[in-house]
């Protein structure tokens, strides 16, 4: 393959609160697309891991870590899906960042829960795969700061999506937007 014949990557950067689903659609996603797979959370536990820097004084490190990361991997051609709480304006514009600093054009994914039961139930019932992750409690969730992505490009409602329908409807508004036809920039499933 040449560089001229490579296609240009695409981000996919995902967010949403604990327990929504977003990891296992995101990593679902990346196994179907052969992209890259960033969880902020894998990052921080490794930083962690070191000694040298407590999770609880992590502040952004673990987000400007796997930005970087993003920004080689999409720099060499791969495409990547991001996956972090993203609970901010000022976050969610750092992973676009590194899009444009990766040449790679960005799909924004917003994960949420919209059965409130569900939702505590998932979080309650959810098991560490990190070695020596400390997950959120329900209350921990509740009292997150977070700042739903409105203008997400794809906001999937995990209470009704099965995780095989939530990554094809990532992939069908990949497919309507790189096609020429004219859609609406947002889709909420």
């Amino acid at each position: 393959m040449t560089l001229s014949t490579r296609k240009s990557p695409t981000h996919f950067i995902f967010a949403g609160l604990p327990g929504v689903g977003k990891t296992t659609i995101a990593r679902r996603l990346a196994a179907r697309l052969g992209a890259v797979f960033l969880r902020v959370d894998t990052v921080e536990q490794a930083l962690a891991a070191t000694g040298k820097l407590p999770l609880l004084h992590m502040d952004d490190a673990g987000y400007r870590t796997a930005v970087a990361l993003a920004v080689d991997n999409l720099r060499l051609g791969n495409s990547v899906v991001t996956d972090s709480v993203n609970p901010w304006p000022e976050t969610r514009r750092l992973w676009l960042r590194a899009s444009d600093a990766g040449g790679a054009k960005s799909v924004t994914v917003e994960c949420f829960c919209s059965d409130w039961n569900e939702h505590r139930r998932r979080v309650e019932e959810r098991r560490p795969d990190i070695p020596g992750q400390e997950l959120p409690t329900w209350e921990n969730v509740l009292a997150r700061a977070y700042t739903p992505w409105d203008d997400a490009d794809v906001r999937l409602d995990t209470a009704v999506l099965s995780e095989d329908e939530a990554v094809a409807a990532v992939l069908r508004y990949c497919f309507i937007r790189h096609s020429d036809q004219v859609v609406p920039r947002r889709s909420t499933l």
